[in-house]
This record gives structure tokens, sequence and C-alpha cells, in this order.
């Protein structure tokens, strides 16, 4: 009993280095800021409250333990909270887009295998860390065998006096097979801009328009971007 005692605690934080280290290189992988060292730290730190929890009657002395009552649950609920705020820094939101939910998720999900592993569930730690690669990995190439429709923000500037009307736009965009909503408008001085949000089923179609974009001389400016997670 000492042995298993002076023991476990020190397992249990090894194997969430370990694994929130898995995730974490999936994450760093692809070029996410929260990667390899942010998963291993919160898997590590949500182990380490859930083991000080888990752990902690061994410092009540022997008169007081049937007073006392632990419930481990509760520092579950508390490291969850917390970690929203951890999350929430991992996104980002840009006008319409919002960037990041999957690595808030990823974190989120990492802190909760910690917790497992803090509690001593070690199969269920290992379930749920692979199933959460599979999902981060080969669902994701998955995603890309589907035929998804892709949206992506289109934002253009043209002079007050040499412009595209909102016909012309929605025809050309139509030609590549693009469905146009959430078109506005907004003239600034001798500015005028077009914002929509486009949709197709051929990333491909992106490349097309921008080179038509290029080549016209009555667009000033243009943006378009891609939204994802």
């Amino acid at each position: 009993m000492f042995s298993d005692f002076l023991l476990e605690p020190y397992l249990r934080l090894a194997f969430a280095v370990l694994m929130g280290g898995l995730i974490g290189l999936d994450r760093a992988y692809r070029g996410r800021a929260a990667g390899f060292r942010t998963h291993i730290l919160v898997c590590l730190a949500s182990c380490l409250l859930m083991v000080m929890s888990d752990f902690q009657w061994a410092n009540i002395p022997t008169q007081y333990e049937g007073m006392v009552r632990i419930d481990p649950a509760r520092m579950a609920q508390g490291i969850m909270t917390g970690i929203g705020f951890l999350g929430a820094g991992a996104m980002m939101q840009d006008k319409q887009t919002v960037r990041g939910l999957t690595t808030a998720a990823s974190i989120w999900i990492t802190a909760a295998i910690g917790l497992v592993i803090g509690a001593g569930f070690y199969g269920a730690a290992v379930i749920a860390a692979l199933l959460t690669l599979i999902t981060l990995s080969i669902f994701n190439r998955l995603i890309n065998l589907l035929p998804l429709r892709h949206y992506a923000m289109l934002v253009m500037r043209f002079s007050r006096k040499q412009y595209w009307s909102e016909t012309k736009v929605k025809a050309m965009l139509a030609e590549h097979k693009m469905v146009v909503s959430n078109f506005s408008f907004k003239l600034n001085g001798n500015n005028l801009a077009y914002q929509m949000t486009i949709r197709t089923d051929n990333l491909d179609e992106y490349s097309h328009v921008v080179d038509v974009l290029m080549a016209s001389e009555h667009v000033k400016a243009f943006s378009l971007r891609p939204m994802g997670d």
C-alpha cells in the first residue's frame, strides 16, 4: 500500500505528459499557436490538480477520516471552467470569421483527459486520446475527400466612377460556380466596396476568381479569405 501511494501519483503525471504530448504533436504539426508544449502543460496541470484531490485523504489525520468528505468532481468542475479562458485565447475573431475553434476544443479535451488520468482511469485516457487524434488527423483528411461546401469572404473595392454592378459581380462568380450571400455595399468618398460571402464546391475556383480580379483594371483592391477552423 505504501509503495503504491509513492508511485501512483507520479505514474499518473508521467502518463499525462505522454497523452498531452501526443495531441500536441498534431496541433504543432499543423502550425497552431497552442501546440506541443501547451497541450502537455494543460494535461499535466489538470492531472496534477486531480491527483491532489484524489490523494488528499493521505494528509487527513486518522481521527478525522470519518468527518471529512472529499468530492473530486468539484475540482474537475473548477478546472474545466478555468480551461475555458485558455480556449478562448486560442480563438480569433476577424469580422465575420472565427478561427481557432478546433484548437480550443483540443485544449478542452486535453484537460478532460488529464482529469481522467488524475483519477486513475488509464484505459479511458488512452481511448480518449486515440479518438482525439483520429478526429484531428484522419477525420481531417476524410473531410477533404468529401464533396463539402467551402465558404469564403470576398471584399472588392472600386472607384466611384468605374465599378462593377452587383449583377456583374454575381454573374462573374456564377461563371465559376459560386453562390453569393450576404452582399453588402459601402461607399467611402470616391471608393465603393462590396463585401459578400461566397460558396463553392471546388476550392480551385478561388484561384480562378483571383485571376479574373487581377486582370481587371476596374478592381482597385480585393481580399478573398476562406472561412474555416
